[in-house]
């Protein structure tokens, strides 16, 4: 099968977008203003992502030779980049990995990046991130439903201290948008998504993990998603793998700090191109893209070199960073309204945090900006 062309027309506009929109970002500017409270830690958090483990310096390489139709963008320009990783959990909140759960994000800054940006306070940045998580799959399709799942990340701490009955009032809330929406418009692929996600995911290595784009994304002249998995040699490697949140309250960064700090990681770039908008839609992130359809394709190789991450300097450059999937080339922009709404939401949060917290809120030029001169790389 060909893979389908990119058009304006394959992500049509969601009524009521600016609306939600809207919503959402007063529903997180009240979240990250309260947070520097609740907390504990007298700080404003991301509204999602909140607990970082730890932020990897590596290189981005461009592949030569890849087919046309996955050569596009800046995938058709070979060369080595600088990049960094940040690994996160994926709620609202801080506190134990048990508590939070294994459903985690892996963010990636590349440097050096050609072309002006998409967002307008930062078109000369030179830089292009990319938001992944652990699950092919996203729990929530509109910029509508947002709204509701921006307030279930709040209020999850409330729904977990009420036992069953707190988790059938999460799931009410979830499906029925807080008893807003008609039962025709009831969120019960939503809440599938929300389920299998949690089953997919795996208390394991962060160096294990595959991560995926979940929505769509502009490949040049076609559309596409996006995958990181380590190679098998770098899998292979790996020596703490499977974790075990109920021995210990952290899980997560101390064996991605043990791993490094002992030999470096592998990654392959992937990109799955779309090639039939009925089974591989763009609207519906609680689908699956079948590989059957379009297999993935390698376009670059993420390195990690042996490196130092485990101390306070990093979390607080991890906490001190920004990224968006808007932050990239025209050629590469999010598709569909779920992604659209990301755009200035993200900003505006980034915007909020920063103020907040003090911290000037600077797109860095290069890896250097970030990490003090006294971690090691080996």
């Amino acid at each position: 099968m060909r893979p389908i062309r990119y058009s304006p027309d394959v992500e049509p506009p969601e009524p009521g977008f600016e609306e939600s929109q809207q919503e959402v970002i007063d529903i997180i500017t009240e979240f990250e203003r309260n947070s520097v409270r609740a907390e504990g830690e007298d700080r404003a958090v991301r509204f999602a992502h909140a607990k970082a483990y730890g932020l990897v310096r590596g290189t981005f390489e461009i592949l030569d030779g890849a087919p046309e139709e996955y050569a596009q963008g800046i995938y058709a320009r070979p060369g080595v980049h600088d990049c960094v990783v940040r690994y996160s959990n994926g709620l609202s909140h801080l506190g134990a990995d048990r508590a939070l759960g294994h459903v985690v994000g892996m963010a990636i800054k590349v440097f050096g990046v050609e072309g002006e940006t998409t967002l307008p306070d930062e078109r000369q940045s030179g830089t292009m991130d990319f938001n992944l998580i652990n699950g092919p799959i996203f729990f929530c399709n509109t910029a509508r439903h947002y709204r509701f799942l921006a307030k279930a990340f709040i209020d999850l701490p409330k729904y977990r201290a009420g036992g069953k009955r707190g988790a059938r009032q999460l799931y009410y809330d979830w499906v029925t948008g807080y008893g807003a929406l008609e039962p025709e418009d009831w969120a019960w692929d939503e809440l599938g998504a929300l389920l299998r996600l949690g089953l997919q995911a795996r208390w394991q290595n962060l160096l294990l993990s595959p991560f995926w784009s979940m929505g769509a994304v502009r490949h040049g002249d076609y559309i596409a998603k996006l995958r990181v998995r380590p190679t098998e040699a770098s899998a292979a490697a790996v020596v703490v793998r499977d974790l075990d949140p109920a021995a210990q309250d952290e899980v997560f960064r101390p064996a991605l700090v043990d791993e490094l700090a002992g030999h470096g990681a592998e990654f392959d770039f992937q990109v799955q191109l779309c090639t039939s908008l009925d089974e591989m839609p763009i609207d519906d992130l609680t689908v699956e893209w079948p590989e059957a359809l379009s297999p993935f394709v390698t376009v670059a190789r993420m390195r990690f070199p042996r490196q130092d991450v485990g101390g306070a300097d990093n979390l607080a450059a991890a906490d001190g960073v920004s990224f968006t999937p808007w932050r990239c080339p025209a050629e590469h922009v999010p598709i569909g309204a779920l992604q659209r709404i990301r755009k200035e939401v993200y900003r505006r949060s980034s915007i909020e945090r920063h103020d907040l917290n003090g911290q000037v809120r600077q797109e860095p030029r290069a890896v250097s900006d970030l990490f003090p001169s006294s971690e090691k790389e080996g």
